[in-house]
């Protein structure tokens, strides 16, 4: 099984912002998590909002903490508000938006997952699947 150490972590970082960079998205940050949630990578670029980082791993926590990409989790806040503001109380840094997308290995075991945040969230979440693919993993964005 793969792990996402921190090599994974920087490798996945720069592929989304390569991906991100190719789209000439606005300034984005990326946090990498492990399947414990432990953040193993974080970037953000210049002229990125000072809160990014923070949403960028509050993207990744909320995917990793309840095994749900975040596009399922935004449609969950639409169909059952309580439901999502209690994960948010029990949770903490849980954000869920589009662009935080769980990462499987070859088994489909979850073995981390990348929260994007910086430009539209749907630009995120596809930035960031593009980033996984490209890191040789499968993504998972809850959809």
């Amino acid at each position: 099984m793969t792990v996402v150490n921190l090599e994974v972590g920087q490798a996945l970082v720069a592929e989304v912002l390569k991906a991100s960079r190719a789209r000439n998205m606005k300034p984005m940050a990326v946090a990498v998590l492990d399947n414990r949630g432990s953040v193993r990578a974080l970037a953000c670029e210049d002229g990125a909002g000072t809160g990014h980082s923070n949403i960028a791993i509050g993207k990744a926590n909320a995917a990793i903490s309840v095994n749900i990409g975040t596009r399922a989790l935004s449609q969950s806040a639409v169909e059952r508000p309580y439901y999502v503001a209690g994960l948010v109380a029990a949770v903490g840094q849980f954000i869920p938006l589009p662009g935080g997308v769980l990462v499987r290995d070859d088994s489909g075991a979850i073995i981390g997952a990348v929260g994007v945040t910086g430009d539209t969230a749907d630009n995120d979440e596809v930035v960031a699947i593009e980033g996984v693919r490209s890191s040789g993993l499968t993504a998972d964005a809850g959809e």
